[in-house]
């Protein structure tokens, strides 16, 4: 079978590794991929948002079956125009995607089908919203309606951050055409979880949960990024409230979909927040998460393209999903600056003995040698019996890797050993 890949970062990656496990396999393309993707895959210079690009590509080569993997293209409809031209494909259509590419319809969704999520106001005047902004509870949170690259989120703490927010957002125009519409939403608290699902539109299948390190610095200091390390299982996801999620979140949105016309195939991320008041949704990606891929997928004992074919067929329910109860972490490394400004353009020094559990996400080759090209350079995974020992393993390989400018946080997993020693 030939594959094809869209995207080029260290989800991407592993997605790739995972993938090629399957022995029908016998070439596998990625759209755009980058230098370390190389390795594991042809890498062919077509942007991801390259809708008319791709799919003439995808023809041309013969595809059998393609995985779009980020967010953009799958909401600009990748998946519809690679059907239309018989391509099967692992992700969600248009008209499901957007409940990532609007965070208006994922919202307004979840107050009428009764889904447990924060309160809201939505907004498409500016003026409007300043007003209201100025009485609601702080900290309040102020959300871009489309995709942002994940930076369109502001939490408040005071009031003149809520008016910049707005302003930033509905009159600066950051965000493009992203921010016509707003969504100021009450603030939760308690422990984060992320939870990626299967889903062929009517079965629903849970990965193993996650937690992912937004912040740049140690004891999540600094600036938010696209994400500095994660770990996985997710201590504070117990049984229990995995039952919970599944009954009150998990099928509830699925069925919704279904009901609105617009049944939701592929990977379906669940952003959670365990408040005291029990779980709610703080947002939904229409896509395997980044960098929980990371630590997820190198669990994942079952094949995953027999897997994803079963969410295209809509035969996951007689497919079997299993999940070592091993522990797995992955921590980053960055590009210092990130996620300011940085460099790029220094080698990389990657040892074949931990290239296998290297996933990288921002890197070119030039002349044989493997440069940085991004901010979040590469990831570096470990899976052990317990997650003492997979954090423990994931730094030691993480000091056998090079590059000028590198930097990584040194307290991955800390929160949750620490969250695991209370729970117990």
């Amino acid at each position: 079978m030939k594959i094809l890949v869209v995207g080029g970062g260290g989800r991407e990656h592993a997605i790739i590794k995972k993938i090629k496990e399957n022995k029908d396999v016998t070439a596998v393309y990625a759209l755009p991929g980058n230098g370390g993707i190389a390795a594991d895959a042809t890498c062919v210079d077509v942007k991801a948002t390259d809708i008319t690009g791709i799919t003439a590509f995808a023809v041309s080569a013969g595809i059998d079956y393609a995985v779009v993997a980020p967010d953009d293209p799958l909401v600009l409809g990748l998946v519809d125009a690679l059907e239309e031209k018989g391509i099967p494909c692992f992700g969600p259509r248009k008209n499901a995607a957007i409940i990532e590419g609007s965070k208006v319809f994922a919202k307004n969704l979840m107050k009428k089908y009764g889904i447990p999520t924060a309160e809201y106001r939505v907004f498409d005047d500016a003026a409007a919203a300043l007003a209201y902004v100025e009485q609601a509870p702080l900290p309040t949170v102020v959300k871009a309606d489309g995709l942002a690259l994940g930076k369109g989120v502001v939490i408040a703490q005071t009031r003149q951050q809520a008016r910049d927010a707005v302003v930033e957002i509905m009159e600066d125009k950051k965000f493009g055409r992203s921010g016509d519409h707003i969504v100021v939403e009450e603030f939760l608290t308690g422990p984060e979880v992320s939870v990626l699902a299967f889903t062929d539109g009517e079965t629903l299948v849970p990965m193993v949960s996650s937690m992912d390190h937004k912040r740049a610095g140690d004891h999540d200091t600094g600036l938010n990024t696209g994400g500095m390390g994660t770990i996985a299982p997710n201590p504070y996801y117990t049984e229990e409230i995995a039952q919970t999620c599944m009954q009150t979140i998990f099928l509830p949105t699925i069925r919704a979909m279904k009901a609105e016309g617009r049944p939701f195939r592929g990977c379906l991320y669940f952003g959670l927040m365990l408040t005291p008041a029990g779980p709610k949704v703080i947002e939904y990606n229409c896509r395997f998460g980044d960098p929980e891929t990371q630590v997820v997928l190198p669990l994942l004992q079952s094949d995953l393209l027999t897997v994803m074919k079963a969410t295209t067929d809509g035969t996951l329910a007689h497919t079997p999903v299993r999940f070592s109860d091993r522990s797995a972490c992955c921590v980053i490394m960055a590009s210092a600056g990130y996620p300011a400004a940085y460099e790029k353009g220094y080698e990389i020094t990657l040892p074949a003995a931990v290239a296998g559990d290297v996933y990288v996400a921002g890197a070119k080759r030039e002349d044989g040698r493997l440069l940085t090209n991004g901010g979040r350079v590469l990831g570096v995974t470990a899976v052990a019996d317990t997650l003492p020992q997979a954090v423990a393993d994931a730094y030691r390989k993480v000091e056998q890797i090079r590059f000028e400018n590198a930097f990584y946080r040194h307290d991955i997993g800390a929160r949750a050993l620490a969250a695991g020693r209370e729970i117990i």
